[in-house]
């Protein structure tokens, strides 16, 4: 790998590198310990702070400076070559963007099963939850868009990582569970008018559940149609 700055700070490289490239049912790759163990304290205590459900843009996590050396991390050149690296493909024209969740609450379609929009290249998820001791709202690598069809899941736990390529069967989904379920998502995409978009959408979003009364409309509507899988 070419030169590409300082290592990362954060992150354990040497884990990215080593994770193998699974191809069933997708491109998928998943780091046990993406951030060290010794580090889960000082981080989870400068986590963002995430009261309701759904997610969040980068704009709007209020976070502290050991959380913000993790996004530094996961927004860094260098960061950025290990995933070309193990999806051998060329990401340097397309601008990442982060969303962030903290909580579900079990109650509604969460989780449903999709393969991701067509504007994303490559995602990083990215687990932030203290501890996940529930059997449902593990993430599952799909075979199709029934969430009970899975190849591979995880609990979102701190610092466990799944990258995958997106593509029209990319898959993946986890079944509704209440419970602090911190998950982050980087996404590489196809312009940085997707990004704003995004981080726009995400902002509206946050403004509606910070009013009481539009927070409950929210809490009641669906995420999906009835009949998701």
């Amino acid at each position: 790998m070419s030169d590409t700055g300082e290592p990362l700070s954060m992150i354990d490289e040497a884990a990215v590198m080593a994770a193998e490239l699974r191809h069933d049912p997708y491109d998928f790759t998943y780091i046990e310990q993406a951030l060290p163990a010794r580090l889960k304290d000082d981080v989870l205590a400068d986590a963002p702070h995430i009261p309701d459900r759904g997610s969040y843009g980068l704009p709007s996590l209020v976070r502290g400076p050991h959380f913000d050396a993790v996004i530094g991390d996961l927004l860094s050149t260098r960061f950025r070559h290990l995933v070309e690296q193990k999806f051998d493909t060329d990401l340097s024209n397309r601008p990442p963007c982060i969303v962030m969740m903290g909580n579900t609450t079990g109650n509604y379609n969460e989780g449903y099963a999709h393969p991701d929009s067509k504007h994303k290249i490559i995602t990083v998820l990215l687990g932030f939850s203290r501890e996940w001791p529930y059997e449902r709202g593990r993430l599952r690598v799909l075979r199709s868009e029934n969430r009970d069809d899975y190849a591979f899941e995880f609990a979102p736990e701190f610092g466990r990582m799944l990258m995958f390529r997106v593509c029209d069967r990319s898959w993946h989904g986890f079944l509704p569970q209440k419970g602090q379920r911190m998950s982050l998502q980087l996404c590489y995409v196809d312009s940085a008018a997707y990004v704003r978009k995004e981080y726009w959408r995400h902002s509206a979003s946050a403004y509606a559940k910070s009013i009481p009364l539009l927070r409950k409309a929210i809490d009641w509507a669906p995420r999906r149609l009835p009949g998701a899988k």
